[in-house]
């Protein structure tokens, strides 16, 4: 059924919340104060210490897509927008529509899926016991089941310096979801003031992004 592109958005808990084990294993080697508080708001990197509040995905050849995010005590009518598909639910059932979604292609494309993405999905689809429906971590060194743009864009880490997505974006004259004033970082502080819309948008804007440095990798640096 062709390719399709996905991507994530996630929050931290907060530090506080966590159990005192936790919390000690995690700040337990932090040299100073500034080391513990790098720490404590590095929880969304995590999936034993964060959760996801957004998977969006989109077919690159047909600009059809779908954003599953979390609208915790908020009531969104699903909708639409420039071929996304909008629909909220709890972390639960956005990862079980992800993998009923997912396992209907041929190839998955990501940018630092394998390290990010897709680790965090499975971690988090164990927690809520879901089973994956495929498998979204195959043979690295191929690109027929999934192509990571931040493994070919540098060489499978041959390069020096390994570039996120906006400053791909940037040196191939690619709109950046960066230049609408919204970060990765940003994305607790919006989930925490209830612009659930918001990050669920920002997430599409990753896709589209993805799908414009992808065109480029295929036309202009991937040897046929």
């Amino acid at each position: 059924m062709g390719r399709v592109i996905f991507d994530i958005e996630t929050v931290g808990a907060d530090f506080d919340t966590l159990e005192p084990a936790v919390q000690d294993y995690l700040i337990k080697w932090a040299e100073n104060d500034d080391e513990k508080e790098r720490i404590k708001e590095s929880l969304s990197f995590y999936p034993l210490t964060g959760e996801i509040v957004a998977i969006g995905m989109l077919n690159p050849d047909t600009n059809k897509g779908a954003v599953y995010f979390q609208a915790p005590g908020v009531r969104i009518e699903p909708f639409e927008e420039d071929g996304v598909r909008y629909e909220c639910g709890a972390e639960k059932d956005i990862l079980e529509k992800f993998w009923q979604a997912v396992r209907a292609y041929d190839q998955i494309v990501t940018f630092n899926g394998r390290a990010f993405d897709c680790p965090f999905i499975a971690v988090r689809s164990a927690v809520h016991r879901i089973k994956p429906a495929r498998n979204l971590i195959p043979y690295r060194y191929s690109d027929k089941d999934h192509i990571d743009l931040f493994d070919q864009l540098s060489f499978y880490g041959a390069t020096k310096r390994r570039f996120p997505l906006d400053m791909w974006c940037r040196v191939f004259g690619i709109k950046s979801p960066k230049e609408e004033g919204i970060t990765g970082y940003d994305v607790k502080n919006l989930f925490q003031a209830g612009r659930y819309t918001d990050i669920a948008r920002y997430c599409a804007g990753d896709l589209t992004a993805t799908k414009e440095v992808l065109s480029v990798w295929e036309n202009y640096i991937r040897f046929p």
